[in-house]
């Protein structure tokens, strides 16, 4: 399945997933932690919208969902028919189809979405806390089950023409995700079986910094991992704090 192929992704979207009763509360806070301004809402039942940066080009939007939350991926590709034929042949399953929109679910049953290209080139700037610590929301962290990981980690690098790194028996892949692209792909095994799923990570200079600015935003901390803090946003959807440098998405010495 994990053909070798030219990659036609030309910007990634994260889309932080919540639940439409929240959405205002959701909206208050990723616009200040990501130091944007909500665009107006949209679609049916007002259930999008994206954080506009003062300086360059959004990659960050907000959907309002019936139930759950999480995250999701839209790849914005130079030939929407294509690579969405692609995706099917591949493994993905089809939600919806429309002008300019298709809607798939992954093998292992994660929703994402293709979109024809808008000229997006440039990064917004990297945030800054009141701390001075530096930030930026950059990652969506794939949560995938140890039964079909393998599969996903194949499906998401023949997708997106981009190598998966091999974790081995350690947690965490990779998607070599082009530099000047402004979000990340992580691919996480998860210890127990299920549909894949997804959240936010946030690239720290200095994560305690920048946690206590999102709590004082109403976020709450939920537990430390080996190097990150899990973090619930006042809307109830849960993401992550992870030491990166916020300007590259690499991992801080140490």
């Amino acid at each position: 399945m994990a053909r070798e192929c030219v990659s036609d992704v030309r910007w990634v979207w994260a889309f932080v997933d919540r639940p439409l009763a929240e959405f205002d509360e959701a909206a208050r806070f990723w616009a200040r932690v990501s130091d944007t301004t909500l665009s107006p809402r949209r679609g049916d039942e007002g259930r999008f919208a994206t954080f506009l940066p003062a300086r360059g080009d959004a990659f960050l939007k907000l959907q309002g969902v019936d139930e759950g939350g999480g995250a999701h991926l839209d790849f914005e590709v130079a030939h929407l028919a294509e690579t969405a034929d692609q995706a099917l042949a591949l493994g993905a399953e089809p939600v919806l189809r429309e002008q300019g929109l298709v809607v798939l679910r992954s093998p292992g049953g994660q929703r994402f979405c293709l979109t024809e290209w808008a000229g997006q080139a440039q990064w917004p700037p990297v945030v800054t806390t009141p701390s001075g610590a530096r930030t930026r929301v950059d990652q969506v962290c794939l949560d995938i089950g140890p039964d079909v990981f393998a599969r996903e980690s194949a499906f998401w690098s023949a997708l997106t023409g981009w190598p998966a790194s091999d974790p081995g028996d350690g947690e965490f892949g990779r998607l070599a995700t082009p530099p000047h692209l402004p979000v990340r792909i992580l691919l996480q095994r998860c210890d127990e079986p299920g549909p894949a799923g997804a959240h936010i990570d946030v690239a720290c200079s200095d994560v305690a910094a920048v946690r206590a600015w999102h709590e004082r935003l109403g976020a709450r901390h939920l537990r430390d991992g080996r190097i990150w803090s899990v973090m619930r946003d006042p809307a109830g959807g849960v993401y992550c704090l992870t030491p990166r440098a916020p300007e590259t998405g690499l991992l801080a010495p140490g």
